[in-house]
């Protein structure tokens, strides 16, 4: 929405890209004096109210925004969207839309809200709708899009690095963007290892790095990274300890199920179910990954982690991250030296 171009009476900014979804909301609310906007809920104002505030008009006769946001609801801690306007909303919306008041440009935020919803029809048909959508299994592209916007260089593994560590939240991934860029300017390259340094973990700790270490055939670089994690996490070092011995396990499996159909032809991105991910980077990094294992290696790594897992739910007396350490000593021991 450039100045030049004349408002329409609605727009509908939707979609899964928050930092956009934002940028354009700011674009618009710049088109107006601060005293002629009205930004309200969904979740606490009807769709009868919202058409009452486009049509009371300003005192000056100035162009009023009437922003309403959470149109399809708030999203809750387990991630559902709940409290939006109902069928009656959006019947009543949708009536006002037919003859809008002509001074008033009013502005539906929400977080799923499709084009081809009633709501997103009625809008396309009198104003524009504004979807900015990332698919979940593009979010590490969309990462690399942002380093790139900003003129940083950053490696694919460090796009997958800070995913890993934040999520796919789209707003706290910007924010570590922008820190990374800043800190890097325009000579330094982002790495995983500047990610790992530089972002504090809000997903998942990362254990890849460990599973990383070990496709690398690099113990001290295993033994470094889950001393690492241990030192960043809120378990016990024996919670911990438990919770990578089932993370390696789990790799492991995959890593011989990643040479089982890499063997038969299949290519790693048509075999995201079978390996349990959605994700085609670690689909790749497994296929990569198990080409550095003969097939007997891997039933090895197999063994050795059911034998961590014994030893760690009371099986042996020493402490349990050594215990882990000690594994992982074995998992990236050069092949034919034990």
């Amino acid at each position: 929405m450039s100045e030049e171009r004349e408002l329409k009476p609605v727009y509908l900014i939707t979609g899964s890209d928050e930092p956009k979804v934002e940028l354009a909301l700011t674009r618009l609310r710049g088109r107006f004096a601060p005293e002629a906007t009205e930004r309200v809920s969904a979740v606490d104002t009807s769709g009868e109210e919202a058409v009452a505030l486009c049509n009371t008009g300003s005192l000056f006769g100035d162009a009023r925004l009437v922003l309403v946001e959470d149109i399809d609801g708030r999203r809750t801690n387990e991630g559902r969207l709940t409290g939006g306007w109902k069928a009656a909303d959006v019947k009543t919306v949708t009536v006002y839309l037919a003859a809008p008041a002509p001074a008033t440009t009013l502005a539906l935020v929400a977080a799923e809200l499709k084009k081809d919803s009633p709501l997103g029809k009625a809008c396309a048909k009198a104003g524009d709708v504004l979807e900015y959508v990332v698919p979940k299994r593009n979010v590490t592209g969309w990462v690399a899009e942002r380093f790139r916007q900003q003129e940083v260089r950053a490696t694919t593994e460090a796009c997958s690095a800070l995913v890993h560590l934040v999520g796919d939240d789209l707003r706290a991934l910007a924010v570590e963007v922008d820190k990374l860029a800043t800190w890097a300017g325009a000579e330094e390259e982002v790495t995983e290892r500047e990610v790992e340094l530089l972002v504090a973990p809000v997903a998942e700790t990362p254990s890849f790095a460990v599973t990383d270490a070990w496709g690398a055939r690099e113990p001290g670089r295993a033994v470094e990274a889950s001393e690492r994690i241990f030192d960043r996490s809120d378990r016990p070092r024996r919670d911990e300890a438990a919770r990578l011995s089932a993370t390696l396990a789990s790799h492991a499996n995959r890593l011989s199920t990643a040479k089982r159909l890499r063997e038969s032809g299949l290519r790693s991105a048509d075999a995201l179910s079978e390996l349990g991910t959605r994700s085609s980077f670690y689909a790749d990094k497994l296929y990569r990954q198990s080409d550095e294992f003969s097939r007997d290696e891997l039933h090895s790594a197999i063994v050795r982690l059911a034998e961590l897992d014994l030893a760690l739910k009371g099986g042996s007396r020493l402490a349990s991250d050594l215990e882990l350490q000690r594994a992982l000593l074995d998992l990236t021991r050069p092949p034919g030296s034990g």
